[in-house]
């Protein structure tokens, strides 16, 4: 490593007070991300009777809509590596917003509008590898040993906005819905996405971005050999290539992509089967009451918050590739052992919330760990891409099932064979990653400096 000069450029300190801000602004965004998705979900039956649309032409819109939401959830990566991290968290904030607001239009457009609508919702549920990407290079950058050896942790309480959201969406919805409609909830829920999204221009740009920009600027004013001097000292590779999509595919980004990607691909089945259709395989394979399903539902969310907080600990102290594969096996595990064993009450609530506790709970590692895992130059699009292939797992997963139940099989084997063992080979999947990190770190040669390390 180079030392740095006494008069180069180099980024300013990352705060404490920056990166407490960050991580709280980061959960709200994740959170009314979810409560937009989630919202969705909840009111699609009284959007669908405002359609004249009956149960299977609405399933069939959501499979489209859940196609174009990996499609335009994809754009959040390159606003990342080519504007900012701040700018990419605004993006994809406002998208979220977007879709609510134009969701409300849905009664006045023809029906296949709402497919374009409703794709937006693709940025939304991206916020989280934006999210990843961001906090792990700011979490990297500070002089605090105590952020630096719980960033994971940090990490696991903004991941844990999913379930926030999804009880924002489920209460405000009761309370709403009777009095402005279905129409005017989503216009609600547009309100706290966009003031979020405003206040991500009070956010640190993280030190990676600003060097890779500082490094750009000086080389296209002629500045070659400063701009040379700082790319050595930050320890930045590759600082002279415009970055492309097709760069997570090629060199050691290849297994990256590969690996995480299909990983995340596969655990999306089990997400699909075990948590978006938990209460129908529960009441059906087991012959659970739906009140007592509602009850193992929210029990099990409670538990999987816990798993949130327990995998991000956890991933600090063993290495996060390694806790997300283990979460992941365990969990098909588990499930399968819910799926074949008995069905007494309490037999069911123990087995589908360990099952739960190990399926959601590494999603604290997984978006960190992706950001961790690329160069400053392709983290974005790295991040954007494996958060958005994950619903091309659900789509499948529904598909399978659907084929099974048709052809005269069980939920009981369609969760299985869609469920629990995609789970399992999600686990291997990850396996197959780098343990190697493109982390930032600071280290002290005369100055504090951002450099690319391995962990």
């Amino acid at each position: 490593m180079s030392p740095i000069s006494n008069t180069a450029w180099r980024p300013a300190h990352v705060t404490n007070g920056q990166i407490k801000f960050a991580t709280v602004l980061a959960l709200l965004a994740w959170a009314f991300a979810v409560y937009d998705f989630i919202l969705f979900g909840t009111l699609l039956p009284e959007l669908g009777k405002s359609l004249g649309m009956d149960e299977a032409a609405q399933a069939g819109l959501v499979t489209w809509m859940s196609a174009g939401a990996v499609i335009v959830g994809l754009a959040a990566g390159p606003v990342m590596d080519k504007f900012g991290r701040k700018a990419g968290m605004a993006f994809a904030t406002t998208g979220a917003g977007v879709a609510s607001v134009l969701t409300a239009l849905a009664g006045l457009l023809p029906a296949p509008f709402l497919v374009l609508i409703r794709s937006f919702s693709g940025l939304g549920l991206s916020e989280q590898g934006v999210n990843g990407a961001y906090l792990s290079e700011l979490y990297g950058a500070s002089d605090d040993p105590r952020i630096k050896k719980r960033q994971g942790f940090i990490y696991s309480l903004v991941q844990g906005g999913w379930p926030i959201g999804a009880i924002l969406a489920a209460a405000l919805t009761a309370v709403l819905l009777p009095h402005i409609g279905w129409a005017g909830c989503f216009v609600f829920a547009a309100i706290p996405s966009f003031i979020v999204a405003a206040l991500t221009r009070k956010l640190r740009e993280s030190p990676q971005f600003e060097a890779i920009s500082k490094i750009h600027q000086l080389q296209k004013s002629g500045a070659h050999a400063e701009a040379q001097e700082i790319s050595a000292a930050l320890g930045i590779e590759e600082h002279h290539k415009p970055s492309t999509m097709a760069d997570i595919f090629r060199g050691r980004s290849l297994r990256t992509t590969l690996s995480l990607g299909l990983g995340h691909v596969l655990n999306y089945f089990p997400v699909q089967v075990f948590s978006v259709l938990g209460t129908t395989v529960i009441t059906t394979i087991h012959h659970v009451s739906f009140t007592n399903s509602l009850a193992i539902l929210l029990m099990s969310n409670v538990v999987a918050y816990l798993g949130y907080l327990t995998h991000g600990a956890l991933g600090d102290r063993f290495g996060r590739r390694n806790v997300i594969a283990f979460g992941w096996i365990t969990g098909g595990i588990v499930f399968t052992a819910m799926i074949f064993g008995p069905s007494d009450f309490w037999t069911v609530v123990a087995l589908y919330s360990v099952g739960t506790f190990f399926l959601i709970g590494p999603y604290s590692c997984v978006l960190f760990f992706v950001g961790e895992s690329y160069h400053t130059r392709i983290r974005g699009r790295g991040a954007a891409f494996v958060a958005a292939v994950g619903p091309i797992g659900a789509i499948l997963a529904s598909a399978a099932a659907t084929g099974i139940l048709g052809s005269g099989g069980t939920w009981a084997t369609a969760a299985f064979y869609f469920g629990a063992i995609p789970c399992v080979l999600s686990g291997v999947a990850v396996l197959f990653a780098r343990k190697n990190q493109h982390v930032a770190d600071p280290v002290h040669t005369g100055a504090d400096v951002v450099v690319e390390v391995a962990e």
